[in-house]
């Protein structure tokens, strides 16, 4: 019984935290079903009236603006990129497209931001041995060009993998469900926020938000190797989330955080 009270409240968290990605499915499936003519631009006017309405209501702040914000353009100069490239197109027509890419793409990256700042208040998140950003950002930076420089050299992701495991290999992430507190190995975060982000992307597809070369003529699966690069690019949203919140504490607040880490493995094994 502990476990399903886990798992209920775990996944009516998660749920609310997935607001902002769950609207871009709903209007990408209404939008497909119902053969809405310029629809990139309708998602675009959906996107941004989503982002207005969680501002207003409180249910993102200023700051966590920001943070969407710019994750909207680092994902958006890598699709202006990819498309060049051929990696994928996007087939309809639309008044707000540039290079081939409409603008409301930014925002399927941004709605992965949003999600990791609704799950940090939901959750009640908080990073434990938290590498120093000398580390963390170097790291960072290697990890988004080797999505635009794979294309000429040899792809250098399973290294990145490696370097960010061997940085990362201490660090755990704390989280509350129902006042009761539990660890997670952040790698594993990672891994699970990618999985499922593929599982996303493959809905995305169905419903023709863009295409891969394979999937002109026929919607067909996305390869389960697309789990390795979004496992890579989730570590720059959770980047740029934790610095914000603060990632790197004094040494009072990491000695608290590395007790309430300790309280939290004993749960566990409980």
């Amino acid at each position: 019984m502990k476990i399903v009270h886990f798992i209920f409240h775990f996944t009516i968290q998660e749920a609310l935290s997935c607001m902002f990605p769950a609207v871009i499915f709903l209007s990408l499936a209404l939008s497909k079903h119902f053969v809405l003519p310029h629809r990139y631009d309708i998602l675009l006017g959906v996107c941004l009236g989503t982002q207005w309405i969680m501002y207003r209501s409180g249910l993102e702040t200023k700051d966590e603006i920001k943070v969407i914000a710019v994750f909207h353009l680092v994902g958006l100069l890598l699709e202006l990129y990819k498309v060049h490239m051929g990696s994928w197109a996007y087939p309809e027509d639309a008044w707000t497209k540039v290079g081939g890419v409409p603008l409301y793409s930014g925002f399927m990256y941004a709605s992965v931001a949003s999600y990791i700042c609704q799950a940090w208040h939901r959750l009640h998140l908080e990073m434990v041995r938290w590498p120093s950003p000398y580390w963390i950002v170097p790291l960072g930076v290697l990890i988004y060009l080797n999505f635009f420089t794979h294309h000429f050299i040899p792809d250098l992701r399973w290294p990145l993998v490696v370097l960010l495991a061997c940085v990362f290999w201490r660090t755990g992430v704390l989280y509350s469900v129902d006042d009761q507190s539990y660890r997670m190995p952040l790698i594993a975060a990672f891994f699970l926020i990618g999985f499922f982000i593929w599982i996303a992307e493959n809905i995305a597809t169905f419903f023709g938000a863009w295409a891969y070369p394979d999937q002109v003529q026929i919607w067909r699966i996305v390869s389960p190797e697309k789990i390795s690069s979004w496992f890579l690019l989730v570590i720059i949203s959770i980047l740029i989330v934790t610095q914000l919140k603060g990632g790197r504490k004094g040494k009072q607040k990491r000695v608290r955080n590395a007790r309430a880490y300790g309280s939290a493995t004993r749960c566990t094994s409980d």
